[in-house]
């Protein structure tokens, strides 16, 4: 889909045309037929066996909403004006004016970002700052006149850098992520409270 996406609030006064505009089930015979290609109005009285009355009816509303346009006119024999009618090309989305999909993905990415850059930081300084063992890695280790034994070499690399465990840059990690689920499922509670 090449068009533009276009995020209504319920009860604006175009979410309230495209309402109206949409109400019937000849309205939406109409777009369905208009699904397959652009055609005229008196094409689309003929193919729905219905009066031209009802077709010009609804195919104004659904002008007025925005959800067909006019995509040319052309002239009968008799020299008469005969438009022809396209779906428009676009996505509609009806969300509560607070609610902003957009906005929610960036702010959760961008903390999750944040997270990452945090955690990268703490992985670069942990060398730096001289952190204690944590239970876990002393349990898997056992020490050897100053050396690390019982852990394959490079298991130990990765746990070890300059004496120092790897542990509290995982835990900032994780703990960061169950920062962010806190904040999503709060983000939840409030949307289902609005409802």
């Amino acid at each position: 889909m090449t068009g533009t996406v276009t995020v209504l609030e319920p009860g604006d006064e175009r979410a309230q045309k495209i309402a109206k505009a949409m109400s019937s089930q000849t309205a939406n015979d109409i777009l369905s037929l208009l699904a397959s290609g652009s055609i005229s109005l008196s094409d689309i009285t003929e193919k729905l066996k219905i009066p031209l009355t009802t077709s010009k009816y609804h195919v104004e509303n659904m002008l007025d909403a925005g959800l067909i346009t006019v995509t040319e006119t052309r002239y009968s024999v008799k020299g008469r004006e005969v438009k022809v009618y396209a779906l428009t090309d676009q996505l509609l989305i009806v969300a509560p004016k607070k609610t902003n999909i957009r906005d929610l993905l960036l702010k959760y990415s961008s903390l999750f970002g944040i997270v990452v850059a945090g955690t990268l930081v703490v992985f670069a300084l942990a060398p730096l700052v001289s952190l204690p063992v944590t239970p876990t890695a002393a349990a898997l280790m056992t020490t050897n006149g100053g050396e690390v034994s019982g852990i394959p070499g490079a298991l130990r690399e990765n746990m070890m850098v300059q004496g120092t465990s790897l542990d509290p840059v995982f835990t900032f990690f994780l703990g960061g992520l169950l920062v962010i689920g806190a904040l999503f499922c709060y983000e939840i509670y409030l949307w289902k409270k609005r409802r």
